[in-house]
């Protein structure tokens, strides 16, 4: 049974909770990887980690918050989302439109495969800390087929199974990063945009680290073929609570790793 009536789409706590369940699961397991992979391949120093934490804050502000929150659910159909209601709103303006429509279609049945194996390979990875021998591929394979095949029950049941997990994951993530920013509150100085301009200008290395960054919007597209599932205020406001947790943890990881490796966050310009 999908979340499609009216009642669903109304803003209400149980939508927003079902709402984190439904929609944010790919993007935050993000913080995961993100760091990990973006930091971790250059030597650390303060103008490319302030870079890459500033890249990531406006890659999250641009592309996920004014792109698909502000921008593309207003794209809806009757209250649908997806690629195909998409299409259905702008097939008036010529047939050659259903080209583009199998394009973005194949892109998001592409992404809905690939996405789930990273996500649940890089929360899995983390056993091998307390046991190399763990069997990760067994595990990520068992957890996979259990959430696949539970989706046939429909989306309401999956939502009000996960979303109460996914509050207290997110909030564990902003609880975490919060603890690590308490001890270098500076570590704010790389919401300014230039420190994100000179990573990428400056740094030879910095435009290859984009790759690593824009990961930290993985699963934003959910936002809008979930449209009819969750309904637009629960997406809004959910989000709202989502990114302040994001955030927080990429900052606090950002003054954690400068912190570990000898660096002092407050050693601005």
């Amino acid at each position: 049974m999908a979340l499609n009536s009216n009642q669903h789409h109304k803003l209400t706590s149980a939508g927003v909770i079902i709402t984190l369940g439904i929609i944010f699961g790919d993007i935050g397991t993000s913080p995961l990887y993100v760091m990990k992979a973006a930091l971790g391949q250059y030597p650390i120093s303060h103008d490319v980690a302030f870079g890459i934490i500033s890249c990531i804050f406006w890659t999250l502000t641009l592309q996920t918050s004014f792109k698909y929150v502000i921008l593309t659910l207003q794209a809806d159909n009757k209250g649908e989302g997806g690629i195909f209601s998409l299409y259905a709103l702008i097939r008036r303006s010529g047939k050659w439109l259903l080209f583009p429509a199998i394009i973005g279609g194949a892109a998001l049945l592409a992404d809905g495969f690939i996405t789930p194996p990273i996500s649940i390979s890089a929360a899995v990875e983390g056993l091998r800390v307390y046991n190399p021998d763990v069997p990760t591929v067994a595990i990520v394979i068992t957890i996979l087929v259990f959430l696949f095949g539970i989706q046939q029950f429909g989306t309401a049941m999956v939502g009000r199974a996960f979303g109460p997990i996914m509050f207290i994951w997110f909030s564990m993530l902003g609880v975490l990063g919060f603890i690590q920013i308490i001890h270098q509150p500076h570590v704010f100085f790389a919401l300014n945009p230039m420190y994100a301009f000179e990573l990428l200008s400056i740094h030879p290395e910095g435009f290859w680290v984009l790759g690593a960054i824009f990961l930290c919007t993985t699963g934003a597209e959910a936002m809008y073929s979930d449209l009819g599932h969750c309904g637009k205020s629960n997406i809004r406001i959910s989000w709202i609570f989502v990114k302040i947790c994001l955030l927080l943890n990429y900052f606090g990881q950002g003054a954690w790793a400068m912190r570990t490796r000898g660096f002092t966050v407050g050693k601005t310009r």
